[in-house]
This record gives C-alpha cells, sequence and structure tokens, in this order.
C-alpha cells in the first residue's frame, strides 16, 4: 500500500449507508479497513504458530447420540447459497443445479431435511444465506416444499461491502456497471447477516441453540446426531469438522495453533510467500477445513455483544480488477473473510477430524461427474451413500472442452459413465461419451485431432485410449 495515501472512511461510509446496509455492516468493515490502512496485509507467518494435533475423530462421537436426539428441538441448518457457480458458466445459484437423479442440490437439501425432521419427529429448520443473485430462485424452488415453513424464516441474505481502488484507498467506481463497485465479505460474513438480519434473534427467541452451518454444494455436510451430543454434552461453542489433507488438498486452508494454543484458520491468501512450502506440506499441517461449522448460538450472541458486533475475523485481501472481465479496470482491494476464521475468535474452539463422506463439494465439472456416477447412491434419506470403500475416483477433465456446464453436458448426453471401479480417468481433448460405458481401474483418454472423437455405447474402458482417428473399439 501507498504510505502517503491518508486513510480516509468517510466516503465508504456515506455510501454504505446510501446502500441502507446496517451499522454493524459499517463497523466490521470500517475496521478491515482500518486493518488494511494501517499497511497490514493478513498475513500469518509460518514462525507465528504451530501444527495441531491430538485431534479427536468423530467415532468419538457415537456415543453422543441419544444427547443428540435430545438437543435436536434444539438445533438448526444453515447452507451458504450466495454463489452463481460462474466458473462453471453458470449464471443462477449453484445449488440449482441438477445434482442426481434430476433433483438439485437445494431439492436434495430440502428432502434430507424433512426425512430426517420425519424421521426424529422433529421440524428441523432449514435457512439459506443467500445473495442478491440467488435469492428469488432459491425461493421458488423452497415454495415446492411448504413443509419446510415455520416460525424461522428460510432465508436470510448476504451484506454487501465496497471494492477498495489499490492507489488511493477509496470506494471504487465503475458507472459502466455500479454493481460493479460491490462485493460480497466472503462467508464469514455469516455471523454478522445472522445478526443484521434479525435471524439470531428469533432463533433464540424460539429456544434454537445449536446451528450446523456448510456449503450448500456439500451434499455429505448432514445433520449428525453424535456430532450435535457431542457438542451440547461438552459444552463447545464453535467446532469445525477437519479432515486430513492430501496432496490434492494442499493448496487449501488448514488448521493451526497460535503460540498461546488459539486454534486458527490460515487460508493461502494468508501466507506469507516465503512460508508456502511449509503451508502446502501435509505432513506439518495435517488438517484442512471442510467448512461444516457447528455454532453454540448463545455463546455467538455473547461475543457479539462483548465485542459491539465487530468479530474481528482474520481478514483476507484479495487484490482483483474492479470489473473481473476487463484486466485493464481499476486494481482494487476485496477485504473478506473466511466462516472457519471463527475458530480463532471462539474461546474453547475445538476441531473434530471426520471421514470423507462428510466433505463432497462440487466446485468443477470433475467434482460434478463424480457426483452423479455410481460411484455413490442415494439412500431413503436422501443421503450420499458411496458403493464401495474405495477412495473415489480422481477425475481430470480438458479444461477446454468441460469447463462449462453446457460444455459439459453435450459431452455426457446420456449421464455419467460407470466410475465405481474407476481409480483415475483422464480426458486429453474433445471426447463424447455414449450411453452405459463403464471405466475401469486406470483410463485416460486422447484425442490430438480437431474434430470430437467419441466413445460408444456400452464400451468398456481400462488402460490408454488415442482417439484421435479411430474409436474405442
Amino acid at each position: 500500500m501507498p504510505q502517503h495515501v491518508p486513510a480516509n472512511f468517510t466516503p465508504f461510509e456515506t455510501c454504505m449507508r446510501s446502500e441502507g446496509l446496517a451499522q454493524i455492516v459499517i463497523d466490521n468493515f470500517h475496521y478491515y479497513y482500518d486493518v488494511l490502512a494501517s499497511g497490514s496485509v493478513g498475513l500469518i507467518p509460518e514462525s507465528t504458530i504451530s501444527s495441531v494435533a491430538g485431534v479427536p475423530s468423530i467415532d468419538v462421537t457415537a456415543t453422543y447420540t441419544e444427547a443428540g436426539r435430545a438437543a435436536l428441538k434444539r438445533a438448526a441448518v444453515l447452507k451458504l447459497n450466495g454463489g452463481l457457480g460462474t466458473s462453471m458458466g453458470l449464471d443462477q445459484a449453484k445449488s440449482l443445479l441438477i445434482a442426481r437423479e434430476g433433483l438439485t442440490f437445494l431439492d436434495i437439501i430440502a428432502r434430507q431435511t424433512l426425512r430426517f425432521g420425519t424421521h426424529y419427529d422433529c421440524a428441523v429448520p432449514l435457512i439459506l444465506m443467500n445473495s442478491f443473485n440467488t435469492d428469488a430462485d432459491s425461493r421458488a424452488v423452497l415454495a415446492h416444499y411448504p413443509e419446510l415453513n415455520g416460525p424461522i424464516p428460510p432465508t436470510l441474505m448476504q451484506n454487501k461491502v465496497p471494492k477498495v481502488v489499490q492507489d488511493t484507498l477509496t470506494p471504487a467506481e465503475w458507472p459502466a456497471n455500479p454493481s460493479l463497485e460491490w462485493c460480497p465479505p466472503g462467508h464469514g460474513e455469516v455471523y454478522i447477516a445472522l445478526a443484521t438480519s434479525g435471524m439470531l434473534a428469533t432463533l433464540l427467541a424460539h429456544g434454537y441453540e445449536y446451528l450446523f452451518l456448510s456449503n450448500v454444494d456439500n451434499l455429505g455436510a448432514t445433520l449428525d446426531l453424535g456430532i450435535l451430543g457431542y457438542i451440547a454434552e461438552q459444552n463447545i461453542p464453535f467446532l469445525m469438522e477437519v479432515a486430513t489433507r492430501t496432496e490434492a488438498d494442499k493448496k487449501g486452508g488448514h488448521i493451526a495453533q497460535q503460540l498461546n494454543g488459539q486454534l486458527i484458520l490460515r487460508e493461502v491468501a494468508q501466507c506469507p510467500e516465503a512460508d508456502l512450502p511449509a503451508f502446502q506440506d501435509i505432513t506439518r499441517h495435517a488438517y484442512f477445513n471442510t467448512n461444516n461449522i457447528w455454532v453454540n448460538l448463545r455463546q455467538l450472541k455473547q461475543l457479539l455483544d462483548a465485542n459491539n458486533n465487530v468479530l474481528k475475523l482474520p481478514m483476507i485481501r484479495n487484490m482483483k480488477t474492479v470489473d473481473p472481465k476487463d484486466s485493464h479496470s481499476p486494481a482494487v482491494y476485496q477485504l473478506e473473510t473466511a466462516m472457519g476464521a471463527a475458530i480463532g475468535v471462539f474461546p474453547g474452539a475445538q476441531v473434530l477430524h471426520v471421514h470423507r463422506d462428510r466433505f463432497l463439494p462440487v466446485k468443477t465439472c470433475d467434482d460434478l461427474l463424480r457426483l452423479r456416477s455410481d460411484i455413490y447412491t442415494l439412500d431413503e434419506a436422501f443421503r450420499l451413500v458411496q458403493a464401495n470403500e474405495a477412495p473415489p475416483t480422481i477425475v481430470a477433465l480438458d479444461g477446454r472442452f468441460y469447463k462449462l456446464i453446457a460444455d459439459f453436458e453435450a459431452r455426457f448426453p446420456h449421464g455419467a459413465p460407470s466410475l465405481r471401479d474407476c481409480a483415475r480417468l483422464v480426458v486429453q481433448g474433445d471426447v463424447a461419451f455414449g450411453t452405459g460405458v463403464v471405466c475401469r481401474g486406470e483410463v485416460r483418454l486422447l484425442n490430438r485431432g480437431t474434430l470430437q472423437s467419441s466413445v460408444p455405447d456400452g464400451a468398456i474402458l481400462v488402460g490408454e485410449h488415442d482417439l484421435t482417428s479411430t474409436r474405442v473399439p
């Protein structure tokens, strides 16, 4: 940050008030703006943290199931539903994408919630944290599930904050599209949105004490009675589900400890460049955040009250251009926080080591192909069940032809091939799949040509196949 630039928050406060943003939102953004103006870039050096060991396993929660049933009437579920899935070429909420068997992510989550409530004779509130981009469409889907209606509103709205011009530390201006002057403040804003929307007060007034939060694109993140009972009996204020890092996870955020013992989450954007080798060392930092979070709402309220509604989560300074599609537009900072970063502000926060079946996010079309394949089935409770105990197939599709959902769908017109007995599927080049295709072991398909190749109906694929000039036999 240029040292000669004086910090002036007044223009930000003026534009935020003109947008009708709540004082809590303004106060929180003021805090992060001051952090930015002070010259801090939100970095967490390796020398200030240590690795985490002795993490309890989800297996220990099995004995808390009855306690979970007793606490169920005080539990609610919140899904982060603000994303459009633009990286996959979507222009609507990712939760409206077909996940399996003609059902969208949101359909499956709604049915999971209803079936769970029916089985345990307890209505569990389902709440979506939407953005302005996802609210209307998502509400329309929920309208098909009137059984979910109850005293708790089904949605709350994510707030927005100004983008900051890097050179001047002033609010971004982009008359060609004023909406691009604003950005979401990251999913760490969920705690503030709970307060500003009145949702936190409503939940507490109706006797709800425990909130399970997760990403809407992670169908493995279901309400678990053992974990619920564990946090209720142990009076845990904040619990993060973590999983073992693999080489595929080494660029994602990891759990660490400050030198005083407080658990924290460190994202790659918060790691000094010199410390990247240590950040990516999965033997040193063995656990990553699944973004499945359990929060005691009474203790969240106490924490907000004690800090004038400013949680002071670690800042993530993202460097962008005001128009992300125009690299020549002004350079800006987007000041964000991560939901899991709240682990660093809750005294007594804990982590729980869970199996990978609770972490099944869909960030790319590669992930979507796995999800739609016969690796998984939906059980009677609409939960994903893995067909066998082998690690899920590694899928690597050529981004030139499969990155965007429309291109992906066109190349799998009959649905996903069988992948339950496939360790790895790699596709290089433009290849379309017929119906009833089965992949076994390690499969690599290569098309070096400019014309699309195809895999015929009923093909059984094993090993490497060059499809440049011939079809698979």
